[in-house]
């Protein structure tokens, strides 16, 4: 379930951590970077070759957010929700996108190209509302701005 370059890769997050529990975020992500997301299977892959129980690695993926345990769009688009957004405009961002994309919260567009998901904060509460996609922030935001944003990404 782990090809070597994996294997590898994790290996190398193993060997600066004091305890392999402490591997476990390091190597989910680098499954994930793989995949796109994290399946059962490889929860219980991982597991063994850290040398720990399914549940030690599945706690870890299910408490983080960015730690996807469903097939996600090539393009995961984050939705600021915190207080900050809301005040801003949050709701008008979310509703463009369901315009535009024709989906919501939890949700994939048909042709695989995007998901769009919640999130409490991106710590960029001076340019509400935010968005993150694919890692790379978006701020100041307003359905022109967001239009023209999406059509970046294929």
């Amino acid at each position: 379930m782990l090809s070597d370059e994996i294997k590898s890769e994790i290996q190398c997050g193993v060997s600066v951590c004091p305890t392999r529990h402490c591997a476990i975020l390091e190597a989910l992500q680098i499954v994930q970077k793989h995949h796109g997301w994290i399946s059962d299977e490889r929860i219980e892959a991982v597991a063994k070759f850290l040398g720990l129980t399914v549940e030690e690695v599945d706690g870890v993926a299910t408490f983080y957010n960015r730690i996807y345990r469903k097939p996600v769009g090539r393009h995961v688009i984050l939705v600021c929700d915190s207080v900050s957004c809301w005040i801003m405009g949050f709701e008008n961002i979310l509703d463009e996108l369901r315009k535009l994309l024709g989906i919501g919260f939890g949700e994939t567009t048909p042709d695989g190209r995007f998901s769009v998901l919640p999130i409490q904060c991106l710590g960029a509460c001076e340019q509400a509302p935010a968005i993150m996609i694919d890692g790379t922030l978006y701020g100041y935001l307003d359905s022109d701005k967001l239009k023209k944003l999406l059509g970046n990404y294929e």
